[in-house]
């Protein structure tokens, strides 16, 4: 046997192997690979970066809110009723606490009462004016007819006066024509006396009606307050929502104003977003906006902006930073954004004011108004 024969067969290493290195790219191809693909990643991320993302004014400083209505008591009293549980849904209208009313009721009977004796009143002042009025009308008549008896005295003293003084008739029948003139005088002037009586005692009466019926209208005025305050012993929802904060209870003495419980509007509610003062100069109403609320994980929501705050939000606080005065310290302001939120109702119910969420807004419509703030700014 030769040796070559004999001898064993070495194998090929697997490096030699075409197949081998078909299957395995050398490190020059993965690294250019790699970079083609972060290339490609990068060129799209900056190009996502320039068409949209730099447009997007983001803040984590927004909470949810509601126009939440607090039910007070316009009356003073003492809780007889409650009608409502926490958390429970009303509607506008519907009861929700019901003080004493005996006392009001009290007060609108003798309101009331009043009304009748002012109205009787009045009846007997109408009365009073036209039995005066028939008194003038009794007192002119007799003057009327003294005023005739006196001027036929008169005439009958003139007849006889030349009679006398010619010797055709005696002089006591003058003297007499003369008393009877004198008595018919007396009578008239008195009766003109009672004439004028008369119509002071219907101007009196008049004042009596104007002050009665005064006192009618002051007493309808108070039987309506009476009125209201009787109804205001049933206290009311004065919009839709949830019952939250409630405080009061059965036996409880309540005054004007006293907060017994709140009525949140749930089904109403928007975003109230404070974003920094260098991040609104992009803003407009209208442009939308992407939330992230923490209570829907995974979940984004849709909604624009609805309008501005007038100020920012320190100009609203109980002490205004007062900046005129000693060392001062720059302190970025933040401007409230008020959110309009679109959805359903079965989200809404989940977004309870409080809430706290994540907002991007695109401010990508504001461009061409950018474009003539700027031309405005550089005239000239």
């Amino acid at each position: 046997m030769s040796a070559t024969a004999g001898s064993p067969s070495r194998p090929i290493p697997a490096e030699d192997s075409p197949a081998a290195g078909a299957r395995r790219p050398s490190r020059r191809t993965v690294l250019i690979a790699l970079g083609v693909v972060a290339l490609i990643v990068g060129a799209v991320w900056l190009a996502r970066w320039w068409t949209v993302g730099r447009f997007i004014e983001s803040t984590d400083d927004a909470y949810l809110q509601a126009d939440s209505v607090t039910v007070a008591p316009k009356i003073a009293g003492y809780v007889t009723e409650v009608y409502v549980a926490d958390n429970q849904v009303v509607k506008p209208g519907d009861p929700l606490v019901h003080l004493d009313a005996r006392q009001y009721q009290v007060a609108l009977d003798q309101a009331r009462a009043t009304i009748d004796a002012r109205k009787a009143d009045i009846e007997r002042a109408q009365a009073d004016i036209k039995q005066q009025q028939s008194n003038i009308a009794q007192a002119q008549a007799q003057q009327q007819v003294a005023r005739v008896s006196a001027q036929h005295a008169s005439d009958e003293v003139r007849r006889y006066a030349p009679l006398v003084a010619t010797g055709a008739e005696s002089s006591e029948r003058l003297a007499e024509l003369t008393s009877s003139r004198d008595q018919a005088n007396a009578t008239l002037a008195a009766n003109a006396a009672a004439v004028e009586a008369a119509r002071s005692q219907i101007g009196s009466a008049t004042a009596q009606l104007a002050q009665a019926r005064a006192q009618l209208e002051a007493a309808q005025a108070s039987a309506q307050q009476s009125q209201l305050d009787l109804d205001n012993t049933v206290v009311r929802s004065v919009l839709g929502g949830k019952v939250g904060d409630r405080t009061v209870r059965v036996g409880q003495y309540v005054q004007p104003g006293t907060r017994m419980l709140t009525v949140v509007p749930v089904q109403s509610t928007y975003l109230l977003a404070n974003f920094k003062e260098t991040q609104v100069g992009g803003m407009r109403v209208g442009q939308p906006v992407e939330m992230h609320v923490d209570a829907l994980p995974g979940h984004t929501l849709h909604g624009m902006i609805d309008s501005f705050s007038p100020g920012t939000g320190s100009q609203f606080a109980l002490l205004p930073p007062e900046n005129a005065t000693g060392n001062f310290t720059k302190i970025v302001q933040r401007v409230p954004v008020r959110i309009r939120i679109d959805t359903g109702t079965e989200t809404r119910s989940v977004l309870l004011p409080g809430l706290s969420v994540t907002v991007d807004v695109d401010t990508r419509s504001a461009r061409d108004r950018d474009a003539r703030i700027d031309s405005e700014n550089h005239r000239g």
